[in-house]
């Protein structure tokens, strides 16, 4: 089906009347931004998750056993975008909005309440595991259904760019946990942070909550999914066997594409904080200044993203989406070097702004480009599953492998980087087919 329809004039009309492209924005953001502040709120704190849910046998285990239970929730992301992508084929992507920030908010309650591993024993491993695996079922669903609905809204000459405010707003949530880290890290003696100040990020997450749901509820479902319900009318559907039946190559490319994806963002960005604070990684940099390099980086962040999708509007797909492979393959591996050999506050804050400007380049321009893969009738269901099935290896796993490798060599984030987008590259000339296939790609 073509992209067109959501374009007709006399649609696009009321829709804007109604349902202007500002709010339709926001709205799409809110809840992912929900979902990467509790994530990127994990990963900044995790050693001090890992003080509270693990016995401490040494430093090292209990840190690689925390990002395994962060890893645990990936697990449950691919039957998250099942579940919820079908739902938002079937209901419609305004419906899946808001039961994914309700479904996010549960999770992050229990891990931000949950009792330490002194006071409960087994059980507190056991319930920050159960946290994770709300938060993964939901994010299964969220980004299938927030770039589905975005793609569909926004005009198709501004599609990449206003897609790009979802990872746009990514930079966002990860600059507000980084910015709790530096004042949390300022503010309290690490003993109170282990005890007790560590949660206060959970929190803050919960009180985003209703934020989100009370936008998303003014939303208006989008032209395209109402015109697909139309012609198939009351016929069954089944997004998931659907795409699976007549998409599996789709399915497949599209999950290869995500791979750079998933490793770059979890890499270079949500990863950061523990490595230049790492031992092992050799920099000698506190956690404070770690704080502070991610949340310049991540301010940064925010307006990249946006800008690479717009470029990718200009400039068209093919180039913008070539120019940012090459970028993650040659930039990584010498800022690193560059860094150890100057490990100094300017040189992190200025590495890791160059990393995250990196990163955003793809960030910005592969939500869209994702999407349009898929048809109308399995694009929420298609963009999650294919978005998830990559993040259970390449995402989930990604801090708990670097804490790892970083022992074998302190260069390992920007070396899986580049091989990822090795990876990307040998994907991108049968994924811009795919998409060719079914609309204009230059």
């Amino acid at each position: 089906m073509s992209m067109t329809a959501s374009a007709t004039p006399p649609n696009v009309g009321r829709s804007k009347e109604k349902d202007p492209l500002r709010k339709v924005v926001v709205a799409a953001a809110a809840g992912n931004a929900l979902e990467w502040f509790d994530f990127s709120s994990y990963a900044f704190f995790a050693a001090y998750i890992s003080a509270n849910f693990f016995m401490q046998g040494d430093a090292g285990s209990g840190m690689i056993a925390t990002f395994l239970v962060f890893a645990v929730g990936f697990i449950a992301r691919p039957l998250g975008a099942i579940v919820l992508g079908s739902y938002g084929d079937t209901h419609g992507r305004k419906a899946t909005l808001m039961l994914t920030v309700s479904l996010m908010a549960v999770g992050t309650f229990i891990i931000g309440f949950a009792p330490p591993i002194w006071a409960i024993g087994i059980g507190a491993p056991i319930l920050l595991t159960i946290g994770r695996l709300f938060q993964g079922f939901s994010a299964g669903g969220e980004i299938g259904g927030a770039t589905s609905y975005l793609v569909e809204k926004a005009p198709p000459e501004r599609r990449a760019g206003l897609t790009g405010w979802l990872q746009g707003s990514m930079g966002i949530a990860n600059a507000m946990s980084a910015l709790l880290g530096v004042i949390i890290t300022a503010s309290f003696p690490e003993s109170e942070i282990v005890e007790w100040a560590w949660r206060i990020p959970f929190v803050v997450g919960l009180l985003i909550v209703p934020v989100a749901i009370y936008i998303r509820k003014q939303l208006d479902e989008t032209e395209e999914f109402l015109q697909m319900k139309e012609e198939i009318g009351s016929a069954k559907q089944s997004p998931i066997r659907d795409l699976l039946r007549s998409y599996p190559k789709h399915l497949v490319v599209a999950a290869l594409m995500a791979i750079l994806w998933q490793v770059s963002v979890y890499a270079l960005v949500i990863y950061s904080t523990v490595y230049y604070a790492s031992g092992a990684a050799g920099l000698g940099f506190t956690s404070n200044e770690a704080f502070w390099a991610s949340l310049a980086g991540n301010l940064v962040m925010i307006f990249a993203c946006v800008y690479a999708g717009r470029l990718a509007d200009r400039f068209g797909t093919r180039r913008t989406l070539r120019w940012s492979i090459w970028t993650l393959i040659a930039v990584p591996v010498p800022a690193l070097a560059l860094l150890h050999a100057v490990p100094e506050m300017p040189m992190l804050i200025a590495v890791h702004i160059v990393l995250c400007v990196a990163v955003s380049g793809f960030a910005g321009i592969i939500p869209s480009a994702l999407a349009r893969v898929f048809p109308p009738e399995v694009r929420s269901t298609g963009t999650s599953f294919s978005y998830n099935i990559a993040a259970i290896f390449f995402a989930g796993f990604t801090p708990a492998l670097m804490t790892w490798a970083i022992g074998f060599t302190p260069l390992a984030t920007g070396i899986y980087v580049a091989l990822a987008g090795l990876v990307a590259l040998a994907t991108m000339p049968v994924f811009l087919r795919m998409i060719a296939s079914r609309e204009s790609v230059d």
